[in-house]
């Protein structure tokens, strides 16, 4: 099974906030919000973007969990989230729709950790929102 615990490598991986809303507006990008679903309960959610949560991501994917993923993974209900729904929707956006996904989180760790992934398994248009939900929170003032 797959592992990785090494903090991604930055470059190329993060956008601001005022580019990623720019592309968004313009059509060219989609915000992919990969916080657990008791997080968008909590934080809010993000109009428009769609909900991928990270963990249950990870699982499908077959990576192991460490504990501290397990335990935000058991605060959220089963989700009806399957691989094949996953990957259509990723190569619906991606691919037929040539979106830009850019993953966002709550502080833009987790998001890195997405975007490093989807690279790696052949999507080159991803990035990570800098900052995450809190930088977008706080340009909303």
């Amino acid at each position: 099974m797959p592992t990785s615990h090494k903090p991604p490598a930055h470059d190329n991986l993060e956008i601001s906030i005022p580019s990623a809303l720019e592309l968004v507006r313009l059509n060219l990008a989609r915000l992919i919000d990969v916080r657990q679903p008791f997080e968008l309960e909590t934080q809010g959610e993000i109009a428009s973007a769609i909900a991928l949560p990270w963990f249950h991501l990870k699982k499908l994917l077959g990576y192991t969990l460490t504990g501290e993923d397990q335990e935000m993974l058991d605060a959220d209900p089963p989700g009806q989230l399957d691989i094949q729904s996953v990957f259509n929707l990723i190569n619906g956006l991606h691919y037929d729709r040539h979106y830009i996904l850019i993953f966002v989180c709550l502080k833009g760790q987790r998001s890195l950790y997405a975007a490093q992934l989807f690279r790696a398994l052949g999507y080159p248009r991803t990035l990570s929102l800098r900052g995450g939900h809190w930088a977008l929170k706080e340009l909303d003032g």
